[in-house]
């Protein structure tokens, strides 16, 4: 029997930020109402399937939540992310060949610590499905290529430093729209150098330099990074009638896009124009995965010759394509000891803000340079929540792959942690056998939770 494509489909009806937020429940509704016009549930390629709900530890296995993972999430939260498991555990066990999580709310600005709601994130559902990818069937290498208007600064920040996972992030240049980030120069730490990619697009990119970046940059490096899983962060943010991005892609763009990536999972991020793209992008985007015709998949305004792309962008896209690959071809050459200088740790300090509730987080991250493993990741945080005041937390990641000084270094430092006074809280999450662990500094109090 010829292999499907799996689809969930979660609205979140009782969640929202603002009755009139542009991420409301609106953004899928027109798409459900157009895949039952279209008849495309009744077509033998396509099966749909319930979401369910992740739980706090398959959460807690990407994220620490301040104070805690219930403090943070919702059961909105939950279902998304559960939607995107669902469809990963049909994929590996054989009984699809691809799916696609039309869910929400979205996740991909939401960061490995969580204070709040940022960039209508709370949650990274893409991180959450890696998380579970490699616990439960042993999965060395993914690949997540995000394709939303907006950088994917969530995800890029979880994997920073993961060797196993390679981030790809094409968007509108971060000088130009929200958050600000995702420049060619920013390629992962220390061990995990030209992990991350990005390509960083000027306003105005049609469908003919949206496939060039793919067929010349996106693709290549994939055939060399050799990935396990390939899960597409499927923003629609980039259409020409998006109210929050300046960009020119089509429905058509988008399908091509996906039919010449072949994700094997595609969760919907961004994409606003509910009414004139929406609708007519997921049903390009699922038709696409399914191997079915979709040529005529038109969106209102799409008017033969009225998009058209400026030269200089053309040319700009050329030149930001070329620099990358150069650095793609040369990321061997370069060492951790060259990237920390002989420093036994890598830091960077950083100031994260929750522009949906208003608020300044400020870090300071610390990964232990190690040449024999991935290392481990220190970030000392402090925010001042509106839930819960001003609380300074240490969270430490263990990756999956650490060696053994670097597990004993890491638990040293958790203990040492939970010492000093200055935290609230102290967090451990040791991916080397799925143990994540909290500390609450008021009254001594430690949970456990493990997989």
């Amino acid at each position: 029997m010829k292999k499907r494509t799996g689809l969930v489909f979660f609205p979140a009806f009782d969640w929202s930020i603002a009755p009139i937020h542009p991420e409301r429940e609106e953004r899928l509704l027109y798409t459900r109402d157009q895949i039952f016009e279209e008849g495309v549930l009744d077509l033998p390629e396509i099966i749909e399937y319930r979401p369910q709900v992740a739980t706090p530890h398959e959460i807690a296995r990407a994220h620490f939540c301040v104070p805690g993972v219930d403090d943070q999430v919702l059961v909105a939260h939950r279902i998304a992310a559960g939607a995107a498991i669902r469809l990963s555990d049909r994929i590996m066990s054989g009984e699809i060949n691809n799916g696609f999580a039309i869910v929400r709310p979205p996740g991909h600005h939401a960061m490995r610590v969580v204070h709040g709601n940022r960039g209508f994130c709370s949650i990274n559902n893409e991180a959450v499905v890696v998380e579970h990818l490699r616990r439960t069937y042993g999965i060395k290498r993914i690949a997540i290529v995000d394709t939303d208007v907006h950088h994917g600064d969530g995800t890029q920040d979880i994997y920073y430093h993961d060797p196993d996972v390679l981030f790809i992030s094409f968007h509108q240049d971060g000088r130009t729209i929200f958050p600000g980030t995702g420049f060619t120069d920013e390629l992962g730490g220390p061990t995990a150098y030209a992990a991350t990619i990005n390509i960083p697009l000027p306003p105005g990119v049609t469908d003919s330099s949206l496939l060039y970046v793919i067929d010349n940059l996106v693709l290549p490096i994939l055939k060399d990074f050799e990935p396990e899983f390939v899960i597409n962060s499927a923003g629609q943010d980039n259409h020409f009638t998006d109210p929050l991005g300046s960009m020119l892609i089509t429905a058509q763009g988008y399908a091509r896009m996906t039919e010449k990536l072949k994700p094997d999972l595609a969760v919907l991020e961004g994409g606003y124009a509910i009414e004139s793209a929406l609708p007519y992008v997921n049903l390009a985007i699922l038709l696409a995965l399914a191997g079915r015709d979709y040529s005529y998949v038109t969106e209102p305004g799409n008017h033969p010759g009225k998009i058209v792309e400026n030269s200089q962008v053309t040319n700009y896209v050329h030149q930001v394509v070329d620099q990358l690959q150069q650095m793609w071809d040369k990321r061997k050459d370069v060492t951790v000891s060259q990237l920390c200088g002989g420093s036994k740790y890598y830091q960077r300090h950083k100031n994260i803000f929750y522009d949906t509730e208003y608020f300044e987080e400020k870090q300071l991250e610390k990964v232990r340079a190690c040449v024999s493993c991935p290392g481990y990741v220190l970030i000392d945080s402090h925010a001042a929540q509106p839930k819960i005041g001003r609380c300074r937390v240490m969270a430490i990641s263990i990756h999956n792959r650490c060696c053994k000084n670097c597990i004993a270094e890491a638990w040293e430092a958790y203990y040492e942690a939970k010492k000093d006074y200055r935290y609230s809280y102290v967090y451990l999450q040791d991916k080397t056998d799925d143990t994540f662990i909290t500390f609450r500094r008021d009254d001594q109090k430690e949970w456990r939770t493990e997989g």
